[in-house]
């Protein structure tokens, strides 16, 4: 799969993005965060993204390290991606790929990443 421009949102809407991603470099993450979410991810650079609505309507929730700033929409409470840094320093977000139109996350193949570990 290469990569392809998706368009997703929140559950209600007030929250809507674009970005352009590869869903064959997809994760799945057991730390306390995405294993209660059921998250299934992909990560982009930040310029591959644009919020298009609800920034407004988005709240930030840190944890642990406080180096990943989780959005999620005030009004439905999905988290629909979050903000962070490469160890390289360059921005990226996490795209929960649940959210993109038109893709079943169970039909994808994510990698298991242990972040319970990390």
């Amino acid at each position: 799969m290469a990569t392809k421009h998706y368009l997703g949102s929140c559950q209600c809407g007030a929250v809507s993005f674009e970005a352009d991603a590869d869903l064959d470099q997809t994760v799945v993450c057991n730390c306390s965060r995405c294993q209660r979410l059921g998250s299934v991810l992909t990560f982009v650079q930040r310029e591959e993204f644009t919020l298009k609505s609800g920034e407004n309507n988005l709240s930030e929730y840190l944890f642990n390290s406080k180096k990943i700033h989780h959005q999620f929409c005030k009004t439905c409470g999905i988290q629909s991606f979050a903000f962070g840094t490469k160890p390289d320093g360059s921005a990226i977000v996490a795209l929960n790929v649940n959210c993109l139109e038109g893709v079943n996350p169970r039909e994808l193949s994510p990698h298991a990443f242990d972040g319970a570990s990390a």
